[in-house]
């Protein structure tokens, strides 16, 4: 098959697919953290970082939702060429060090993480069997892992030892090495597709509000969104402002919630396919890390270290570890011939609770504590975790 709707030569092989595909999903995880984990030495602030957040989803959000058809139509590696070329641009303009500068480089990685995703589900679908889906884009979704455990022990280093510009700077090569990858790769999956009719605003929402299981879904996953944010953006200054750990020690505990992530992903991963259950991995994880950040925030700081780092570690199998089960539960149910614009369409969802998230983490900073924050979230968790029951009916 080709990356395309309609299948005119024989597959290519999943393995470079799905190492470029992961790959992508590093890079753009790497340079998304870059900011938060440095924040301390960077002397970045906590509204700054979420003024970086919202605009990250601010454009990711509608690039996820009507990039699909151009997708179908250029090429999944070749979008991700284009996406690790916006975070050439995007992590220059943060190396400048201002909030405008910041706020700049927002926009343009949202340019690189709302088409990722969606370009991924429509290339891997085509080339994996319905029984290894939900596996498959486990190991696809560990990239977020893999960039979050580089950036969170190696960035925070960097930074101490050259400076923050040096941090950017690496995230800036990797990314230039990524598009010599995605572009080596092309052709191999490059084919003459005749791609399906455009679709409007009101048919790209049906696909998602037509089938009940897909939309409880869609809302589930906007608070799992936000408390995965919230663990990839805030932690850093959660652990060094009320945990009582320093700059180093609360990178490796971020750095244990991403091993965590990774582990789960690649776990519920397995389980969902070997038990052919996807929903219910994913009400399990739902109550999980509402259990794991509402400990964490409420009372995290009297755990000690050991205590600290591990059940940072079980929020990350966690609130990092359901996104591959969702996206191959979102393939299955989806038309066969949409997964792309499905994808897109659903995540649309998703990027609205990141969207969220930084303003009512905010806020409730302000107001109280970023402990009194998670476990706010913990609790609109468990009101996802719900609706997945209760779409799963």
């Amino acid at each position: 098959m080709v990356d395309g709707n309609t299948a005119v030569r024989p597959a290519p092989a999943l393995l470079p697919a799905l190492g470029a595909m992961t790959a992508l999903q590093a890079l753009v995880a790497l340079a998304l953290f870059a900011p938060g984990v440095v924040a301390p030495r960077a002397h970045i602030e906590v509204w700054q970082l979420s003024m970086f957040s919202c605009a990250v989803f601010a454009v990711g959000i509608p690039a996820s939702f009507w990039g699909g058809g151009f997708i179908a139509r250029v090429g999944s590696l070749r979008i991700a060429s284009l996406c690790a070329a916006a975070i050439v641009v995007g992590i220059a303009l943060a190396s400048l060090g201002s909030s405008a500068a910041l706020l700049a480089a927002g926009l343009c990685l949202g340019l690189a993480m709302g088409p990722e995703t969606p370009a991924s589900a429509a290339l891997l679908s085509r080339l994996v069997t319905a029984e290894r889906r939900a596996f498959v884009f486990s190991v696809r979704q560990t990239g977020n892992q893999i960039g979050a455990v580089c950036g969170s022990l190696a960035l925070p280093a960097i930074a101490i030892a050259f400076g923050p510009a040096w941090c950017y700077a690496v995230v800036g090569l990797c990314a230039l090495l990524a598009i010599a990858l995605f572009e080596w790769l092309r052709p191999a999956y490059a084919g003459k597709v005749i791609p399906p009719p455009k679709l409007d605003l009101r048919a790209r929402l049906a696909l998602v509000t037509a089938d009940r299981r897909i939309a409880m879904l869609a809302l589930a996953s906007m608070p799992f969104s936000a408390m995965q944010l919230s663990l990839n953006t805030v932690f850093v200054t959660l652990g060094t402002h009320e945990l009582g750990l320093s700059h180093i020690e609360a990178g490796i505990a971020l750095a244990c919630a991403q091993a965590g992530g990774l582990i789960g992903r690649l776990g519920w991963g397995f389980l969902a396919m070997r038990f052919d259950a996807s929903r219910m991995v994913l009400v399990v994880i739902g109550m999980g890390m509402s259990l794991c950040a509402g400990l964490l925030g409420a009372d995290g700081a009297s755990f000690g270290r050991m205590g600290q780092f591990a059940v940072a570690a079980l929020l990350g199998l966690t609130a990092s570890g359901w996104n591959g089960v969702f996206l191959a539960e979102v393939a299955r149910l989806a038309p066969q011939v949409r997964i792309g614009e499905t994808t897109g369409a659903v995540l649309t969802a998703s990027y609205a609770g990141l969207l969220l998230a930084p303003v009512l983490v905010s806020a409730i900073d302000a107001a109280a504590s970023l402990g009194a924050a998670f476990v706010t979230l913990a609790c609109l968790t468990f009101c996802g975790t719900l609706a997945l029951i209760w779409g799963g009916r």
